[in-house]
């Protein structure tokens, strides 16, 4: 029983454990437009033999254009068209593994992720549910992975999450919406070209940049705030204020939020995301609302955490002629309203960033209901 204990404590981190944690870095990056086109010499090193493939995992938002004629397959690799519309699920984590196992005789060489977080999160957990037994679901929470994931590379084509630098890949699992947060989830290799985030649609495009403004402002307020994490979150910030409050040429404004994502990314990699993300955590479980605008419309509503992060928000909002839906949670019946609370409550780490260890003393789940109900 002691025994049991020991492992289910390891396995939360808890305030003292993250303190001094020997976190993993992306190890090379490639920044630059154009610097796409660099992606098969980058990849011909790793490539074992010509019976071990290159698996490429592409946003279908691609299909019939030209970035899918520049992906550099050779020998049996294989392109896998993913749709994005929905949050990426353990489910089909397991089900892209076993059609790699199954078609081919040899582990890929490589699992390349083409397109915006959902898809950069596919990649990473495929990577890492090729050579680590069971269900995807196994893995959700922190530091379970025991194998070494398979070599990954993320390409961002959209500009916000953090995906391509962070340590998690976020996941809707069965009973529980949870990232596999491990050292083997970060990217071996990645590759920011400013051109690839051409054509993304306005909407979508404010609700991921409006994901890295949140984890900085989540990030800067925190109570695991560091000066590792305050540096790359200022600069996050900065950029952000730049890019949705200034006056940029629409390369510049590319430009500057593939840096305020990198930033924003590893700001959070030392610290912790808040209030915003446990809730949007809940609403992505019960509702399916994606993590962008999930985060955007919990967070209208929190002035009492983050006051001044609000009010920029709402200029934010303002300036671009954004409104955000309402009545999401209208219709909830009491059981999907308490789910959803479970869910957002069980972001421990998250709620201690924000408001400490005594956390629960201020969150109730009379305090979320109320929160939900605005939404």
């Amino acid at each position: 029983m002691e025994e049991k204990r020991e492992i289910e404590l390891k396995n939360i981190p808890t305030r003292a454990s993250e303190q001094y944690r020997n976190f993993p870095m992306v190890p090379r990056v490639v920044y630059g437009t154009g610097s796409f086109d660099q992606l098969g010499d980058i990849l011909m090193p790793k490539r074992r033999h010509s019976e071990a493939p290159m698996i490429f995992l592409v946003d279908d938002v691609f299909e019939g254009t030209a970035l899918l004629q520049r992906v550099p397959t050779i020998f049996c690799d294989r392109i896998i068209l993913i749709s994005a519309n929905e949050e990426p699920k353990t489910e089909q984590v397991d089900a892209l593994v076993n059609i790699i196992l199954a078609d081919f005789n040899e582990l890929p060489s490589g699992i390349i992720g083409i397109g915006g977080g959902t898809i950069m999160d596919l990649a990473k957990a495929v990577a890492i549910m090729l050579t680590n037994k069971g269900s995807a679901s196994e893995y959700q929470g922190w530091d379970l992975v025991g194998n070494p994931s398979v070599y990954h590379v993320g390409i961002p084509t959209i500009s916000g999450t953090g995906a391509e630098v962070s340590r998690t890949t976020v996941l809707m699992g069965p009973d529980k919406k949870l990232g596999i947060n491990s050292d083997y989830t970060t990217f071996d290799q990645v590759i920011l070209d400013p051109n690839l985030t051409q054509g993304v649609p306005k909407h979508q495009w404010f609700y991921t940049g409006m994901d890295c403004f949140i984890h900085c402002i989540e990030s800067l307020n925190g109570t695991f705030l560091n000066a590792f994490s305050k540096s790359y979150g200022e600069k996050s910030l900065e950029l952000c204020k730049e890019v949705f409050l200034g006056e940029n040429s629409p390369l510049e404004s590319r430009e500057k939020l593939m840096m305020a994502s990198w930033h924003g990314g590893m700001s959070i990699a030392y610290s912790q995301v808040g209030v915003a993300h446990a809730m949007s955590y809940g609403l992505g479980y019960v509702l399916g609302v994606k993590h962008g605008i999930g985060n955007c419309l919990v967070f209208q509503y929190l002035e009492e955490f983050y006051p001044e992060g609000v009010s920029i928000f709402k200029d934010m909002l303002q300036k671009h002629a954004i409104e955000l839906p309402k009545g999401i949670c209208a219709n909830l019946s009491s059981e999907d309203m308490d789910t959803m609370i479970t869910v957002a409550l069980g972001m421990v780490p998250l709620w201690e960033n924000a408001l400490g260890e005594n956390w629960q003393a201020i969150i109730t789940r009379d305090k979320l209901q109320s929160i939900y109900k605005k939404i």
